[in-house]
């Protein structure tokens, strides 16, 4: 028979914590952060047509354009006794395979069309990347009299989008093949296509006859014919077709076009006008359709990002051309239809050559047949080879200029490199600028721990959301003064120790409670959150919006042309965590830790890097050779092979990795959980990471401040190392 005593208290524990209004309960508040979250994203993208800056510099640094082109003295002609190089000849000219080289052991290839007088002009001609070269090659192109290069582009075929060796085909388009490689690393397949563009540019300018250059596109080609002209002035003229349009909706196309802060300074508008004053013809026409599946055929695994390929209105098409007259007054833009001819485009482009304007017709080329796997593996070996060189570059930008030799030194530099990582890398929001408005309700207890569901304000439409373990030899007994359940007391017997405990991916606060064996959350999370209030520390259980499939995966492809990630709002909602927890009469506003699996263990690296008020931090069944396990198509837990779009973070592989982040971290203690059977990496790759950690914190004399428990078991919290950790680093006995 329950006590008076034990009456009292629960009467007074199902009042909500002081200081909080009342919660009404949700069936769902994880769809509705996600939801919030998005309005905000969508919010942010129409603001920012506002105030955008655009610089020639800006957009190459936005399309990872670092790296030299290799100069050339000719194109090189491809073919063999069985497949020659001459394709076609006319009275006029000779088309020609051919490839030039634009990086180390990345070459250009397609057709070059040679005229056998003195060339009218010089074109590059880029087709869309569901058509090929061949396509083309017409009449009006081998009767201009202009020199031609047309390259091939990238497919959005996926027969070559995996590791041979791993003999599992994917739906990944060979687009988002090499995008899923290059982007960890801070280079993009826009960029690289127009650097092979503008390799033809920089052989056309090396000819001792000069004569005007033009650079032309159809659908993806438009793109980076608009693109290549907006940064590189020796180009004299530009045709796009199939392409311009308002880029707002960049989150909705296909994945290999998300390029990180582009709407932040440049959309479409803001692209053409770095092309005034020269000429510029914008077609409404051409544009392809294409709809990503998200299935695969049989056979293959089903790892594509949804996206898509629309035509615009003309009205919109219309209303991007007036912001670019408006930017740029001296813009020469021609806006062409299906009801302009090739004559009046022509004269606006060329207005002092003198070309003939033949009649178009067809010519029929035998596309090359071995090209695509060519150029895609030639990219995907180029960025494979890039693990080792941004690796270097770390160890040059990070390592090399850590002051080591006295704490007060290594943390004034630290604090430049937190701001680096968080501004430029991680993205970051304006810090939470709306009132708190914490409300919380009692959800349930057990005989020794007390559970509360809290929720914080953190900006217009965005909430935190977590729940909160209190022990009950915290809790004084309450009194319970009116019996129609008015007005309850709390008071706490002291201040505590807090912990944070982070959930995983597809996760929510209560998983990290569950003690019901049946559940799969209790296999991975063992109950940690719950176990540890039973141990005498406060637990905060906080939920991060990586939950609802495709729903939390579109906030990234949002966030990312505003420089933001899912982490910009992650770190804004503990911000918020971090200020209410603070508050609270029951908490020791120092000693408040942070401890998270999986995806929770990822939290566990961005976000105390940046938020110091953690004073520690475990990383539990995530510690890696992050960036190798972005990029590397050689190993079969990388995420270029699975259907996890999101989880690439701009130009992460040449600044922060996770010893770099752990460095952020330091010196506050940091501690490594792995399960020799996880499969999210391998032992011999974490403690190649782990290594760089040991030997900051050793030779910062803090050695003993850091350690990596490893165990014989699956994807899980253990609690044995990590709990001892707790205890001895936040000082409860």
């Amino acid at each position: 028979m329950r006590t008076i005593l034990a009456l009292i208290l629960t009467a007074s524990l199902q009042a909500q914590l002081p200081g909080t209004k009342p919660l009404e309960p949700n069936a769902d508040f994880s769809a509705a952060m996600v939801a919030g979250i998005d309005k905000m994203a969508l919010r942010l993208i129409e603001q920012s047509k506002t105030g955008r800056k655009p610089t020639r510099e800006k957009l190459k640094a936005a399309l990872g354009m670092v790296d030299e082109r290799v100069s050339f003295a000719a194109l090189d002609l491809m073919g063999d006794t069985s497949s020659p190089a001459l394709l076609h000849e006319t009275e006029n000219c000779r088309v020609f395979r051919v490839r030039w080289p634009v990086f180390d052991g990345v070459h250009g290839e397609g057709l070059y069309v040679q005229p056998k007088g003195k060339p009218t002009a010089r074109v590059i001609y880029l087709p869309d990347a569901a058509s090929t070269p061949e396509k083309l090659v017409e009449g009006f192109l081998l009767g201009s009299g202009a020199e031609v290069v047309i390259p091939a582009l990238i497919s959005r075929d996926s027969e070559f989008s995996t590791n041979d060796k791993f003999g599992v085909k994917t739906n990944c388009s060979h687009r988002e093949w090499i995008h899923r490689q290059s982007y960890e690393l801070g280079r993009h397949l826009i960029g690289y296509e127009v650097q092979k563009a503008l390799a033809v540019v920089d052989w056309f300018k090396a000819q001792p006859e000069q004569v005007p250059v033009l650079i032309a596109g159809i659908g993806e080609g438009g793109m980076l014919a608009l693109h290549a002209a907006a940064i590189d002035e020796r180009i004299e003229s530009v045709y796009s077709a199939g392409y311009f349009a308002p880029r707002e909706s960049v989150w909705e196309e296909p994945i290999e076009r998300n390029v990180f802060g582009l709407l932040r300074d440049l959309g479409d508008a803001e692209i053409a006008s770095l092309i005034a004053p020269r000429a510029l013809v914008l077609q409404h026409l051409f544009y392809p359709k294409l709809v990503v599946s998200m299935e695969a055929p049989k056979g293959s695994r089903a790892i594509a990002a949804p996206g898509r390929l629309t035509e615009p209105s003309l009205a919109s098409f219309e209303a991007e051309i007036a912001r670019v007259k408006q930017l740029a007054p001296s813009s020469r833009i021609l806006t062409a239809t299906g009801e302009t001819s090739n004559d009046q485009i022509i004269r606006h482009l060329l207005p002092s050559a003198s070309l003939p304007v033949p009649s178009v017709a067809s010519v029929s080329l035998k596309p090359d047949p071995t090209r695509q796997k060519r150029l895609v593996r030639e990219l995907e070996a180029f960025t494979q080879r890039l693990l080792v060189s941004t690796e270097t570059e770390r160890n040059e930008q990070f390592w090399k200029k850590l002051p080591q030799k006295s704490l007060a030194e290594f943390e004034a530099h630290t604090e430049k490199e937190r701001e680096r990582f968080w501004n430029d890398v991680i993205g970051r929001l304006p810090d939470p600028n709306v009132p708190m408005n914490a409300k919380s309700r009692f959800v349930r207890e057990t005989d020794k721990v007390v559970i509360y569901e809290v929720t914080l304000d953190v900006w217009d439409d965005v909430f935190a959301w977590g729940w909160l373990c209190l022990p009950k030899d915290i809790l004084r007994s309450g009194r319970r003064e009116h019996a129609d359940g008015g007005k309850r007391t709390f008071a706490t017997t002291g201040r505590r120790p807090v912990v944070v405990c982070q959930h995983g991916l597809e996760g929510i606060p209560e998983d990290t409670i569950t003690t019901d064996a049946s559940q799969r959350a209790f296999g991975a999370y063992q109950a940690f959150t719950l176990r540890l209030a039973e141990q005498g520390f406060i637990t905060f259980a906080p939920h991060n919006p990586y939950r609802g499939m495709h729903a939390f995966r579109t906030l990234q492809r949002k966030l990312n042309p505003l420089g933001l990630t899912l982490y910009s709002v992650i770190n804004g909602q503990h911000q918020r965590i971090l200020e209410w927890l603070k508050a609270q009469p029951f908490t020791q506003p120092d000693k408040i830790a942070f401890y998270g699996l999986s995806y929770g263990g990822k939290s566990a690296m961005r976000t105390p890097a940046v938020l110091k008020d953690y004073c520690l931090s475990i990383c539990s069944g995530d510690f890696n050779e992050w960036v190798r396990k972005c990029v590397s198509s050689d190993m079969p837990m990388s995420y270029i092979h699975t259907h996890e779009y999101e989880i690439w973070e701009w130009n992460m592989g040449r600044t922060f990795n996770y010893a770099e982040m752990a460095a952020l971290i330091s010196p506050r203690p940091f501690m490594v959980e792995r399960g020799h059977n996880d499969g999210v990496g391998t032992d011999e790759w974490v403690n190649y990471e782990f290594a760089k950690v040991r030997r900051l914190y050793n030779k910062l004399l803090i050695g003993d401040r850091t350690t990596i428990e490893h165990f014989d078991g699956p994807h899980m919290i253990h609690g044995v190392g990590t709990y001892e950790f707790l205890k001895e680093k936040l000082g409860w006995k």
